[in-house]
């Protein structure tokens, strides 16, 4: 027998799209935003960061060693990884406001202290900065399941999805941004007049400048979400204060809410609301749908951060950019923005928006499946037939390199992040999204690592090494098929995840019953005569 909801929850999953919704998808999209950002404005300065502490060699400019290159890069992603379970778990047992202001203050701190990094030496610096960068990531970690959580705890059922998703279509905005920032940045420092091999003093401005950056959005958001709410899930079903809840969400839908003490008390003794993460019940009920969100997450971001963190030199294999021999260190920082730009707005950004519109329309599965089945197809299209677009039709190769931008985030890029806050119950949703996400962090670092194993493979056979210090030629062809092969293995984990489209949170995760969560009568919503509009 299905038991009824309790009438604040049905009344925000029966909710009209109203201003508050807007407000929520701004303040913590605006997270993500800054995450994006800081994650990815790093790769373009990396190129600069060598140039500036190490001695060119062989009439070429300096470059970071492999090594410190790949702890630059990947230090922020180990510190999002343990951000991700720490800040999940955390979510869950103190409640999703409490530590969400904690996460935009260390990214608030810490993108200040990377711009600010010092040391006597190069090693010094470059130590400084790894050490702010992970601690960088690790706030930005925690705003994965906490953002996710309470925007999914907000929103109405019928958009749900496209209100998740349009959180994290704010990191195609923060990493256009990036793009832009060094673009201004760079053009302001740049004197034409520099010779290549000499890199100006003026330079080191320009690296900190676009990474301190990363604190203004951050900054602007801090107060907003501290003026949230706790969500009415959290405050009911966890924390058992019915009263509470309704005088949270009276003030957020301008309605009138019978407390329902006496149904919380009954749901609190429900033997099915008491299961843990290690438990036989969880295992049972959310055992597959765990390794299916992990698995696709893990899949996902090993492509997604090896193409996003070193498209520089992807760029720089086609000919696109030219080598760093060719360019002063200022000049080239302007040239790198300038690609990242081009390819967020033409592929990144239009990904992440097309997802917003379809994912309520066509469902999260659909989008998903047919997101990786594409970015399989375009990967193995670039990558056997590589020597042609390297030597005959660059043109092509970034167009469909684009496209494998616009269809990972009209894709598994999005959905990944919309279903584990959807489909897992209340006392573990954010837990169970920062275990999810934790692994699509696990899989940038694969990524992320992979493309600096090919490197030092192919530096091996090749004299000079590659310029950029990552692979170029075959090295590259390798690693599109390798990526090729992971998205294929996406398409098949892509089944194990459900469809959430249309359904409550508590029909989903079997809160409310072992079947179909029963509909309250709208004119039940409230004993003061007030509707939610439908």
């Amino acid at each position: 027998m299905a038991k009824e909801q309790l009438q604040v929850l049905h009344a925000l999953d029966v909710a009209k799209t109203q201003w508050y919704h807007f407000t929520a998808i701004i303040i913590t999209g605006m997270g993500f935003f800054t995450d994006a950002y800081d994650l990815f404005s790093i790769s373009v300065v990396t190129k600069l960061l060598g140039r500036i502490y190490y001695p060119p060699l062989n009439k070429k400019p300096g470059v970071l060693p492999p090594g410190v290159s790949a702890a630059v890069t990947g230090v922020a992603l180990v510190g999002t990884l343990c951000g991700q379970l720490f800040f999940g778990w955390l979510g869950d047992k103190l409640g999703r406001k409490k530590v969400y202001g904690v996460t935009l203050l260390l990214m608030i701190i810490c993108s200040i202290a990377s711009g600010l990094s010092f040391g006597h030496n190069a090693k010094g610096v470059m130590f400084t900065l790894c050490f702010f960068r992970f601690w960088l990531g690790f706030g930005i970690g925690g705003d994965y399941p906490l953002s996710a959580t309470i925007m999914s705890e907000y929103a109405n059922k019928k958009t749900r999805g496209s209100f998740i998703a349009a959180v994290f279509a704010m990191q195609g905005f923060g990493i256009l941004t990036g793009g832009i920032v060094g673009l201004v940045v760079s053009a302001a420092f740049e004197d034409s007049n520099d010779p290549i091999l000499t890199t100006p003093a003026r330079a080191d401005y320009v690296w900190r400048i676009i990474l301190m950056f990363g604190a203004v959005p951050a900054a602007m958001t801090y107060y907003w979400r501290m003026k949230m709410p706790e969500t009415a899930r959290y405050t009911a079903l966890i924390e058992k204060n019915a009263k509470q809840a309704a005088e949270d969400m009276a003030k957020v839908l301008h309605v009138e809410f019978d407390p329902e003490e006496a149904k919380i008390r009954k749901l609190a003794q429900e033997p099915s609301n008491q299961f843990g993460l290690f438990s036989k019940e969880f295992l049972h009920r959310h055992g597959l749908h765990l390794l299916g969100t992990t698995t696709c997450w893990f899949l996902l971001d090993i492509s997604f951060y090896s193409q996003n963190l070193f498209q520089k030199n992807i760029f720089t294999a086609i000919h696109w950019l030219p080598s760093s021999s060719q360019m002063n260190a200022i000049h080239e920082v302007y040239k790198i923005s300038r690609a990242q730009t081009l390819i967020a707005l033409c592929g990144t950004v239009p990904g992440y928006w097309f997802t917003v519109f379809f994912i309520d329309r066509i469902g999260r599965f659909t989008i998903q499946l047919m997101g990786f089945a594409f970015m399989t197809v375009f990967m193995f299209t670039l990558a056997i037939p590589f020597n042609h677009w390297l030597n005959h039709n660059h043109t092509a190769f970034l167009v469909m390199y684009s496209l494998t931008f616009f269809f990972s985030n009209f894709g598994p890029n999005a959905t990944t992040f919309v279903v584990p806050a959807e489909i897992f119950p209340a006392q573990l949703r954010s837990t169970c999204h920062g275990i999810s996400a934790a692994a699509g962090k696990a899989g940038a670092i694969v990524g992320a690592f992979g493309f600096l194993y090919a490197s030092e493979a192919k530096s091996k056979n090749d004299n000079p090494p590659p310029d950029a210090g990552y692979p170029t030629g075959m090295g590259m062809q390798d690693s599109l098929l390798v990526l090729a092969f992971v998205s294929l293995l996406g398409v098949v984990f892509t089944f194990l995840v459900p469809e959430p489209n249309g359904k409550s949170l508590e029909q989903l995760s079997g809160e409310n019953d072992d079947d179909i969560a029963e509909e309250v009568p709208s004119d039940k919503l409230s004993p003061f005569n007030h509707t939610i509009p439908v």
